[in-house]
């Protein structure tokens, strides 16, 4: 199972995606018999790629946020040594 072909959702794979919904349509019983599988393959191996790079992507922005944090944190432990307490 695929998660939905929606282009702009997926720019990565949007090619495959137009290739796989044309198969569909130029064949319509041989694709419930493998007539698409191979386009269906690509397809799976772009969108693992893709959510590979989203998942990186998400990591270094997480990183990013965390050190801002951190540093927000320490300044406000500085200012007010009361704090230091709590965090």
């Amino acid at each position: 199972m695929h998660p939905p072909l929606t282009l702009h959702r997926h720019p990565m794979c949007a090619e495959i995606i137009e290739q796989f919904q044309q198969c569909h349509l130029d064949h319509p019983i041989g694709k419930f018999f493998g007539e698409c599988t191979d386009l269906k393959i690509k397809l799976d191996r772009c969108f693992r790629e893709e959510k590979a790079v989203k998942r990186k992507a998400n990591f270094e922005e997480s990183k990013k946020l965390k050190e801002r944090l951190q540093t927000l944190r320490k300044e406000a432990a500085e200012r007010s040594p009361e704090l230091k307490n709590y965090m």
